[in-house]
C-alpha cells in the first residue's frame, strides 16, 4: 500500500480557510485543532465544567448497555472503563447509519476518529477515547437505504433495502423485516466475486443483519465487528434510553429557544458578511427541534408564541412542551443545528471529526454554544482517500492518465486516444470528402436556382441527404474502430467507474465490501496504519 497526496480543487471555501487560514475564520470556531495550546485549553475547560454536562456515570452506564448489544469487543469495554474516569476525554465522529456501513467515507471518518483520539491522548498525557455518534434520529431514509458495489464484471451496481409501511420517522424507528435483510444480503453475496475472504465477510454481514429490526441496529453491529477491536464506542442518537439523559438539555433548548434562534441568525449573518455561503438553512421562527407525533418526525416552528409544525398537526405552548418532555422524552429530537449542542452536553468532547461540508455548517452554532453555557469543541477534518488497485494503475500508466484527468472527466482524452489509433485518419478523410463535395455541389445548386426557383430548395435538400449518408458511413467506420479497440475502451471505462463512479469521488459512492472481499479484513489494519493527516488533503492509496 502506497499513499500519495492528491489535492482536490473546489469544496467549501469556509472549510478550506478553516484548514489552511484559521486566523481568517477563527472568530467563527472554537479553536485551532492543530494547536497543542488549543487542545490543552479545551481539556482544561472540560475539567472545570463537568457539572454542566450529563452525569458521566449515567452516560457510561447507557453506553455499556448499548454497546453490550452491538459492540462487545474487549477494547470497547476498556474504552468505557476509561470513560468512567473524570479525566478521560472523547473524540467523536458520526454519520447516519447506512446499508453495509454506507459509503467509504464513513469508514474513513471512523478511522480518523480513532487515530485522532490516540494522538490527543499522547499529546495531553491523559485518556482520550474514540466514539462514533450514529445519527439514528435523522429521517432521510432514501439517502441511506441503498449502497453501491463493483460487481463481478467491474460494473457499478446498486443494492436497495426495502422498509415496511409507516410514517416519515427517524431511521432508527423505521422497521425492516427479516425477508428484506435476506434479500439484500443475498444480492451482495451474488455481486461479490468468490475470494478466500468472502466466507468470513459474508458471515459478518449476515450476523449483523440477522435479527436487526432497523437499519441502525445492523449498522452498529457491523461497525462494531469491524472497529470494536480499536476501542471505538458506538452511540445511537435516537435511543430512547439516551433521551432520558438528554432531558435537561432539551429543556434548556426549549426555555432559551428565542436566544438560540437569535444566535443562529446572527451567526448566519456573520458568515455571509464574511463572504461565505451558508451550508445549512437558518430561518426565522425555526425552533430547530423535532417532535415525534404518531411516528412522524415533525420540525417545530414558533408561531404566535406556540410551537407547531408547518401543517399545524401539533401545537404546544412552551410550558406544555416542557411537560411533554418530562413525561415523553423519546418524542423529542435534535436537528442539524442543535445536535452539536446535545453532543457536547452528553460527552466531554475534546474534538469532533467532520467532513468539509459539516465543518462549514458547524460555524452556525458557534454562538449558540455560549448561550447554553458551553464552548465549541475543536474540529478535526476527516481524512479522505481514493483507492487505486494495481491493475488500474497499470492501465492509467499505459494511457498516460493521472487521477486529476479522471476526476475532471475522460471524454476528451478518450476521444483523442481513439483518434490516435486511427492510422488511416478516417475522420479527417471523411471531413475532407464532405467539404470537397459541398464545394463542388453548392455552385451547381446555385446555377440550378437560376433555371427554376424550386430547384434551389430541392438541390439543397439533396445535398443535405448526401452529407447525411456520408456521415452515416463515417459513424459506422468509427463504430468499427471502437469495436476494434473494445478491450482497451473497457479499460478506460473501468478506470472511470472505479475512481469517479456516477461522476463523484469513489469514497462518496462505493461501499467498503468490495475491498474487504478483495483484500480481507486486514485491509482495515492497513488503513489504520496509514499516517494521520488532518490537512484536508485528499490522498491516493495505491494497492
Amino acid at each position: 500500500m502506497n499513499v500519495v497526496p492528491e489535492p482536490l480543487p473546489g469544496g467549501s471555501a469556509l472549510a478550506s480557510d478553516y484548514i489552511h487560514q484559521y486566523e481568517a475564520v477563527g472568530h467563527l470556531y472554537g479553536g485551532d485543532f492543530r494547536s497543542r495550546e488549543s487542545r490543552a485549553e479545551r481539556a482544561e475547560w472540560l475539567d472545570r465544567t463537568g457539572s454542566l454536562r450529563a452525569d458521566r456515570a449515567e452516560v457510561v452506564a447507557y453506553l455499556r448497555s448499548y454497546n453490550g448489544k452491538h459492540n462487545t469487543h474487549e477494547a470497547v469495554l476498556h474504552s468505557l472503563e476509561l470513560l468512567e474516569q473524570p479525566e478521560t476525554l472523547v473524540v467523536t465522529g458520526g454519520q447516519q447509519s447506512g446499508l453495509f456501513t454506507g459509503p467509504l467515507f464513513v469508514v474513513y471518518k471512523a478511522i480518523t476518529t480513532i487515530q485522532a483520539a490516540r494522538e490527543a491522548a499522547a499529546q495531553l498525557g491523559r485518556p482520550v477515547v474514540p466514539l462514533f455518534w450514529i445519527a439514528g434520529e435523522d429521517h432521510d431514509w432514501d439517502e441511506v437505504n441503498h449502497t453501491y458495489v463493483l460487481n463481478r464484471t467491474g460494473e457499478i451496481t446498486r443494492i436497495k433495502l426495502d422498509k415496511g409501511e409507516g410514517p416519515r420517522s427517524s431511521v432508527s424507528e423505521i422497521k425492516v423485516d427479516a425477508e428484506s435483510w435476506l434479500q439484500v444480503v443475498a444480492q451482495l453475496d451474488g455481486l461479490l466475486q468468490d475470494s478466500e475472504f468472502k466466507p468470513q465477510l459474508m458471515e459478518l454481514v449476515t450476523a449483523a443483519s440477522t435479527g436487526a429490526g432497523n437499519m441502525t441496529e445492523a449498522f452498529a453491529k457491523l461497525m462494531g465487528s469491524l472497529f470494536g477491536k480499536f476501542g471505538l464506542i458506538l452511540l445511537d442518537s435516537a435511543d430512547p434510553a439516551l433521551r432520558r439523559l438528554e432531558v435537561p438539555m432539551f429543556a434548556s433548548m426549549i426555555e432559551r429557544n428565542d436566544e438560540l434562534e437569535a444566535a443562529y441568525l446572527a451567526a448566519a449573518e456573520r458568515i455571509t458578511d464574511s463572504g461565505y455561503e451558508l451550508q445549512a438553512d437558518v430561518t426565522p421562527g425555526n425552533a430547530n427541534l423535532f417532535y415525534i407525533h404518531e411516528g412522524a418526525r415533525l420540525l417545530l416552528h414558533k408561531v404566535d408564541g406556540r410551537f407547531t409544525d408547518r401543517k399545524a398537526t401539533v401545537s404546544f405552548s412552551r410550558s406544555e412542551l416542557l411537560e411533554l418532555l418530562e413525561s415523553h422524552p423519546e418524542r423529542f429530537s435534535n436537528n442539524v443545528l442543535t445536535r452539536p449542542l446535545m453532543q457536547d452536553y452528553v460527552l466531554p468532547v475534546l474534538a469532533t471529526v467532520l467532513g468539509q461540508g459539516e465543518m462549514a455548517y458547524w460555524a452556525i452554532p458557534q454562538q449558540a454554544f455560549k448561550i447554553m453555557d458551553g464552548q465549541m469543541p475543536l474540529i478535526i477534518p476527516r481524512m479522505s482517500f481514493t483507492v487505486i488497485e494495481g491493475t488500474l494503475r497499470k492501465h492509467m500508466d499505459k494511457y498516460g492518465l493521472s487521477f486529476t484527468d479522471v476526476q475532471t472527466g475522460l471524454d476528451d482524452k478518450r476521444k483523442a486516444w481513439l483518434s490516435a489509433q486511427d492510422e488511416l485518419k478516417l475522420e479527417d478523410k471523411f471531413e475532407e470528402i464532405k467539404a470537397a463535395f459541398s464545394g463542388m455541389y453548392e455552385p451547381l445548386i446555385e446555377q440550378l436556382g437560376s433555371i427554376q426557383a424550386g430547384l434551389l430548395k430541392l438541390g439543397s435538400n439533396n445535398k443535405d441527404k448526401i452529407i447525411d449518408q456520408i456521415s452515416f458511413l463515417q459513424g459506422k467506420a468509427l463504430d468499427a474502430m471502437e469495436k476494434q479497440n473494445e478491450a482497451a475502451l473497457r479499460q478506460w471505462e473501468r478506470i472511470e467507474l472505479s475512481l469517479m463512479p456516477l461522476g463523484k469521488l469513489q469514497e462518496r459512492v462505493y461501499n467498503m465490501m468490495y475491498y474487504l472481499n478483495r483484500y480481507g479484513l486486514e485491509w482495515l489494519e492497513e488503513l489504520m496504519a496509514v499516517s494521520a493527516d488532518y490537512s484536508g488533503t485528499h490522498r491516493i492509496i495505491y494497492m
